[in-house]
């Protein structure tokens, strides 16, 4: 039996809902739903609220595990809900 790459990346991943999701993706998406503002005041980081940029963001994130956490801990929070009209 022939099994394809997509297929073993499914059975690798079956429960992780980020899976395939890059962080850039992830953070351009809350933004267009919260905002700097309404990030920087659900996640309480200097990234967010001083000087805000996607690249800035982006590097901050990915050197600190613990923020990364809370920002895909609130995307998941979010992707449960239903988007604004």
């Amino acid at each position: 039996m022939r099994h394809t790459a997509g297929a073993k990346m499914e059975r690798q991943h079956p429960n992780d809902p980020l899976h395939g999701i890059t962080l850039k993706a992830l953070l351009e998406e809350l933004l267009a739903r919260h905002g700097w503002p309404g990030l920087a005041s659900r996640i309480e980081i200097r990234c967010f609220s001083v000087d805000p940029s996607i690249k800035s963001s982006l590097v901050f994130l990915r050197r600190n595990r613990w923020a990364r956490d809370l920002v895909e801990q609130l995307y998941l929070e979010d992707a449960e809900k239903p988007s604004p009209q």
